[in-house]
């Protein structure tokens, strides 16, 4: 018990791109930071990324030199609409846009249905102010752009790729001061145009256009040296070295001149993982990855020197491992609907998180339709996490436990059952449409206290495994598959709930989170 807790507080990282020679290796950060966009303010770097369901929304993630990241905040806690007070998959926050201007920082997203959102602070790591601009459907993608007279722009695309759409803005980002022109389309050359970055340089001004989609797409740019266009374009980044699809990212420069574009790889289950190519130019356009043919499209690297920032800074990682000793949620953490207070307690039990068993929306206890699910995202393509419970069950049902999430998931647990306690493991969506959790096996048990580990391959895979002790573990013969989300990789974390209609009486303690290799 000792030794799990002094593992439990040491946040090993269970994949490391820093290689610490100078130099890296792709993926930077191997885990579903989808739709990055990303600032140099100073020596400072500060990335964005798509939360889509998961709430808090909008992870800012902080870097010195581009390869080591760490989580720092969101951009919000909830969306102001009641609908996500349950799960919405597939909706929420798409491919934020994140700028710098005038000493504040600047974040826009839309989601399908709601429209257009922008976001501002002074201080990226406090509290942002979220503004509703606009409520329309069917946008995406959008991206404020400052031009040099200080008149103000806004360029986005339309839901599964449509044209790029310019906008007039307020000098303050607040409002939009017309109905937008069509500046680009098209679907020949540039098929599916969506995640739109706008930049000027050199007298041009430049659209960075992801097209082909998400698995197989390439990154496109279009120049004009008209805000308005005509619009020239031109592909930058195409497939190679076993990384398909690499697009859809921030092109930035360093303190030191040099230029880096970091963008997603798709990898199924496990989600859009984040690159980091090197950059230039190249007869005014810009060059990203490895440029071997010499005309000016680039390869994506599997390694590389790590960006020259002008100092050596040491090497960090992205928040996993948790002993719950803090007052507040660790920021690797995200609830499957818009957070809510009475779902937990960091005080209850000090030491530990408490997890009440609400009862999830439906009933049987389908944990995709179950908001007050605490999940994070895989960091690596294998691991194992391990954490340990005590369930203190009222009615028949609640139950508790650890959990692979996806669209179709599967789940280790603690259960109150008529006759006492029971460990099962269940599988839901794999055989019967997604509704009712499937119990694959089980051990009736007279104990409160158990500790589960979930084992994830690479394969896609992951087997489950119980212990009374902390150290004999039971693994249960049988192999469950991964499945990822609505537009999101497959995440791991935990649950309390009660499967039935009424609300549970009872809880759950949770005395760490463990992940390592």
């Amino acid at each position: 018990m000792l030794f799990l807790l002094a593992i439990a507080k040491v946040n090993a990282q269970v994949w490391q791109a820093d290689n610490g020679d100078g130099t890296y290796k792709n993926p930077i950060i191997y885990a579903d930071y989808s739709d990055p966009d990303v600032v140099r303010v100073g020596d400072d770097y500060y990335m964005v990324a798509s939360s889509f369901t998961c709430q808090p929304g909008i992870p800012v993630l902080h870097s010195h030199d581009l390869v080591n990241w760490t989580i720092i905040n969101y951009v919000y806690n909830t969306l102001p609409f009641e609908k996500f007070n349950r799960p919405q998959h597939g909706h929420g926050s798409w491919a934020p846009s994140i700028r710098f201007h005038d000493g504040k920082f600047y974040v826009y997203f839309c989601t399908p249905d709601e429209g257009l959102f922008m976001a501002s602070t002074t201080d990226p790591a406090k509290t942002w102010t979220l503004t509703h601009v606009i409520d329309v459907a069917q946008w995406e993608d959008p991206c404020p752009f400052w031009d040099e007279d200080g008149k103000a722009y806004l360029v986005h695309s339309k839901l599964c790729g449509g044209p790029a759409i310019m906008h007039r803005m307020s000098a303050d980002g607040t409002k939009l001061l017309d109905n937008g022109k069509v500046v680009y389309e098209n679907l020949t050359e540039n098929p599916t145009l969506e995640g739109l970055k706008m930049m000027k340089k050199d007298g041009y001004y430049y659209i960075l256009a992801p097209a082909g989609g998400v698995p197989i797409g390439w990154q496109s740019v279009l120049r004009s040296k008209n805000i308005y266009g005509p619009f020239e374009s031109k592909k930058v980044l195409q497939e190679g070295n076993g990384i398909n699809g690499p697009h859809q990212g921030g092109f930035v420069d360093t303190q030191t001149g040099e230029w880096w574009f970091i963008h997603f790889q798709d990898k199924g289950v496990f989600g859009r993982v984040v690159l980091l190519q090197p950059g230039g130019w190249k007869e005014a356009w810009p060059v990203m990855g490895v440029d071997i043919n010499g005309d000016g499209i680039g390869e994506p690297v599997l390694t590389y020197k790590k960006p020259n920032v002008g100092k050596t800074y040491p090497k960090v990682g992205i928040q996993t491992s948790d002993d719950f000793n803090s007052p507040e949620l660790g920021l690797q953490w995200q609830w499957q609907a818009a957070p809510n207070p009475a779902w937990y307690s960091l005080t209850a039990n000090k030491g530990n998180i408490r997890l009440y068993a609400f009862h999830s929306p439906t009933e049987y206890g389908n944990l995709y339709y179950a908001p007050n699910l605490l999940l994070q995202k895989v960091m690596a393509p294998s691991f194992t996490a391990i954490t340990k419970l005590t369930l203190t069950g009222t009615l028949v049902g609640e139950r508790a436990g650890l959990t692979m999430m996806g669209n179709k998931h599967s789940f280790i647990c603690l259960q109150k059952t008529e006759k006492g306690n029971r460990v099962s493991l269940y599988e839901s969506g794999f055989v019967n449409c997604g509704f009712v959790p499937v119990e694959i096996n089980g051990i009736d048990t007279d104990k409160n206290d158990v500790w589960f580990k979930v084992m994830v391959i690479s394969n896609g895979t992951c087997t489950y495994a119980y212990s009374f002790d902390g150290v004999n573990y039971t693994t249960f013969d049988h192999i469950s598959k991964l499945e990822k989300g609505g537009w999101i990789g497959v995440k791991v974390g935990i649950f309390c709930l009660n499967p039935n209609v009424l609300n549970g009486q009872g809880y759950a303690d949770f005395d760490f989170f463990n992940v390592q290799n």
